[in-house]
């Protein structure tokens, strides 16, 4: 049965009621400085600002261990490899990792009443995307079950969204059949829903427990600042690694993903004239949030520090064992040799989809080419409206503008500044 817009209503008010108890003494003894950090650069100059500052240093040694339950976020803006990044976690065996579940408090937002709609805003609705995230890295799914739709009976849903992104959630316990299909590499999208049936919430949450640390995915959180309550819960261990990639490719793949709500930067694409009403509004606002997080890393506050790590999209795929390695030394944790195996078996590939939907949502690619050939389909124009609109990107993140299509097309030029 569907909730009435005003139990909707109450409950995310509810939601932005939650009041986290900050100890933030324990914050303010950390050190201003630099400890053995491998990424720590002497000086901070405003061309090199993105790779020099100190905020991706792992906690002291009292508060960061390989056997304390670490809460990992991955936040990332649509289309710039955070599935594929996703899946360093997901090949874990000790993490138990979520694939997007934000969708579904999105989703309730979106489908509610217009009189629910014109209640709430973004503030509301982020105080609802948190509240998620507590429960959810406190292994509580069963809040979930206030946002799916249909609503789950006796606590199963055939309705969890991209479950087969998750091997906790097509394996024992949570599914009794998924461990050969894991463990063969089969595309989890395919057979997960229809092998596993209906999920679980209960042993789903009991799944969790089980597992060391728990890993979340999401673009649906538009600035690590937004993550401030989280980050100063004593009841968490929140690392937050901040996906980032070249604008002008995160506007490629959209376009190719997502056609129909890009069909105006398509037909400008290939005729080269904009047309008069091609939306910048997203692109312009997808460059306004990662400037916005990068900004307040970069400052250090005492809440992020040791918290968060940077990684551009490029670099992982230049390099991706070395890329995935400095990641989970970041986290104070061991690289499973699953997770190894996986990066070989499916960085190196040129292999075509088999499908659509898996194409776009592909984790299996030839890492070094697909991070670059946005560079022979997106045209000029809008290369250099992107580049107009993200300016302060490119110089924060360290990406090279074009001034021609020669040097768009010159793909032995790189446009990526070198670590």
């Amino acid at each position: 049965m569907e909730c009435s817009w005003k139990t909707v209503l109450l409950l995310v008010c509810a939601s932005l009621g939650v009041q986290y108890t900050a100890i933030r003494s324990l914050r303010d003894s950390l050190p201003e400085h630099c400890q053995g950090s491998h990424r720590c650069q002497g000086s901070q100059g405003k061309e090199y600002r993105w790779k020099s500052p100190c905020y991706d240093n792992p906690l002291p040694a009292e508060t960061s261990t390989t056997t304390a339950r670490k809460h990992i976020l991955l936040l990332a803006q649509t289309r710039s490899g955070s599935s594929f990044t996703g899946q360093l976690f997901n090949q874990h065996p000790g993490i138990f990792y979520v694939f997007e579940p934000l969708y579904h408090v999105q989703q309730a937002f979106t489908n509610s009443s217009s009189r629910l709609r014109r209640a709430l805003d973004s503030r509301a609705l982020l105080g609802a995307y948190r509240d998620l995230l507590l429960n959810l890295f406190t292994c509580d799914l069963s809040f979930l079950e206030n946002y799916i739709r249909p609503e789950p009976q006796d606590h199963l849903t055939g309705s969890f969204f991209r479950r087969g992104s998750s091997h906790a959630l097509c394996t024992p316990p949570v599914c009794q059949e998924g461990s050969e299909e894991i463990q063969g590499g089969q595309p989890d999208e395919t057979w997960c829903p229809k092998k596993c049936r209906a999920l679980n919430l209960t042993l789903a949450s009991l799944a969790c427990q089980a597992r060391s640390h728990v890993a979340i995915k999401t673009v649906r959180i538009p600035e690590v600042g937004d993550l401030r309550t989280l980050s100063e819960d004593p009841r968490l261990d929140l690392r937050i690694i901040h996906l980032v990639r070249d604008p002008r490719a995160i506007l490629a793949s959209r376009m190719m993903a997502f056609s129909d709500q890009f069909r105006a930067w398509r037909i400008w694409n290939a005729t080269g004239r904009q047309p008069r009403y091609v939306d910048l509004g997203q692109i312009t606002r997808t460059c306004r949030d990662i400037d916005n997080s990068v900004e307040t890393a970069l400052q250090r506050p005492t809440w992020l520090r040791g918290r968060y790590l940077m990684v551009r999209y490029e670099d992982l795929a230049q390099n991706p064992e070395g890329k995935a390695r400095e990641i989970y030394r970041f986290l104070g944790l061991d690289m499973d040799s699953r997770v190894l195996t996986w990066i070989t078996q499916n960085t190196n590939t040129s292999a075509p989809p088999a499908s659509e939907w898996n194409y776009k949502y592909s984790t299996t690619r030839d890492s070094r080419n697909t991070a670059h050939s946005w560079r022979l389909r997106l045209g000029f124009n809008i290369v250099r409206t992107v580049q107009a609109l993200c300016n302060s990107t490119f110089s924060l993140l360290g990406y090279k503008l074009v001034n021609s299509v020669a040097e768009l097309r010159n793909m032995t030029n790189s446009l990526v500044e070198i670590v």
